[in-house]
């Protein structure tokens, strides 16, 4: 992406673009794309949505909204335009041709905050994996200096080597060497499970859409100070710790994950495997949603489609509906807790708030239960029962 004068403190502003195909919840107003604008560092200088029946082979929106796109471009001061949707490696460069400026799609920019936010080494060369690989697919004819020769004697790359072939062959020994890294990661964590199934653990792992307050509950439930905002992907590396529920009279793992997103990049799912690894092994899932937010079904879907991704969607779940401290008087709930079916299946749903603490109880009962279900030991407690120590302070 383009990057701000380094002499500059003034934001970079840019021109979102949406293009509606048909398919159903389409962001009319670009709302996503906006605040992914916004956790990048980057000023929104206008908004533009139209509609197509398929994209323009060439510039995606076609001629005519290109050159309305760089009007809005010119009068408003913006230097670069993001689209929600993916554009092929031709359709950006043809833009970027036409509008005379640098043009990117969601997936570079979810790339670009997953490298800004990466802390630990496993993240970074996740981040680095998925990167590389999206770009390994831009350097066609992208930039005119990889066509340039470079081989001959004493140069690198072979006899009559393009400087396309060779940077297509750098970045592939680069992913190779990543993705040797990562198996070493894989096979630590792997000992790590051993380890904790040989102790009979039990692991729960919340899920959700980012921005739904899933590390607000993880350090609402295990007195944790994990970085928690109200912005997009604001944890992207693994958290664990220890969870006592006094109920069930024993600790828990539990687990706070990088949030998902709709259209989330296949490879950035791929790039991140190792890390979601956590979910694919748990016992249990919390599946976390701002209840709050009117898009919540178009979420509670996104998340389901990635989890199926990962191999996760079998593991079982419990829906936590979060922050119900902000949801509208109107669309409160009648009871508290109940049973919501999801995909054809039951599952228990609570209804919480990280931010009050209201509800917490009720979830940790409800935990304590499904911890006893599965060691037997909850002959003694019918659910009923459980359920009653959800009202007992924390």
């Amino acid at each position: 992406m383009i990057q701000a004068d380094p002499l500059s403190t003034s934001t970079p502003r840019v021109i979102l673009v949406g293009v509606d195909l048909g398919a159903p919840n389409f962001d009319g107003k670009l709302e996503e794309l906006g605040l992914l604008a916004k956790t990048a560092g980057y000023e929104v200088a206008e908004r533009v949505a139209c509609k197509r029946r398929a994209p323009d082979p060439a510039l995606f929106v076609g001629s005519g909204k290109a050159d309305e796109i760089k009007m809005l471009a010119q009068a408003t001061g913006a230097t670069e335009v993001l689209f929600d949707q993916a554009l092929s490696p031709a359709q950006q460069r043809n833009l970027e041709r036409h509008l005379g400026m640098p043009v990117n799609d969601r997936i570079l920019l979810i790339l670009e905050i997953f490298a800004q936010r990466a802390r630990s080494h496993e993240g970074k060369l996740q981040v680095e994996l998925a990167r590389l690989q999206y770009l390994s697919t831009r350097l066609v004819r992208r930039w005119s200096h990889l066509e340039r020769q470079s081989g001959g004697i004493g140069m690198r790359g072979g006899p009559g080597e393009t400087q396309i072939e060779l940077d297509r062959r750098m970045i592939g020994d680069a992913i190779k060497r990543i993705k040797e890294r990562l198996v070493k990661v894989k096979k630590q964590r792997a000992t790590q499970r051993r380890q904790r199934e040989r102790r009979d653990a039990f692991t729960i792992s919340l899920v959700g859409y980012t921005n739904a307050g899933k590390s607000s509950l993880f350090n609402a439930l295990v007195k944790a100070r994990a970085y928690a905002a109200d912005q997009l992907f604001a944890t992207l590396d693994t958290t664990t710790r220890q969870l006592y529920l006094g109920e069930a009279g024993r600790s828990v793992s539990l687990s706070d994950t990088v949030g998902f997103i709709r259209n989330l990049p296949h490879g950035l799912v791929d790039a991140f495997a190792a890390t979601l690894q956590e979910s694919i092994d748990a016992d249990l899932l919390l599946h976390v949603v701002d209840a709050s937010n009117p898009a919540y079904t178009e979420q509670i879907a996104a998340v389901q489609g990635v989890l199926k991704d990962i191999g996760a969607d079998d593991v079982p779940q419990i829906l936590v509906f979060n922050k119900l401290d902000a949801m509208h008087p109107d669309s409160l709930p009648l009871v508290p807790q109940d049973v919501m079916e999801l995909d054809g299946e039951p599952m228990d749903r609570v209804y919480v708030s990280a931010l009050t603490g209201e509800g917490l109880p009720r979830l940790r009962a409800l935990l304590a239960q499904r911890v006893a279900e599965r060691s037997g030991t909850d002959e003694d407690n019918t659910p009923g029962e459980l359920a009653g120590i959800g009202d007992a302070p924390l």
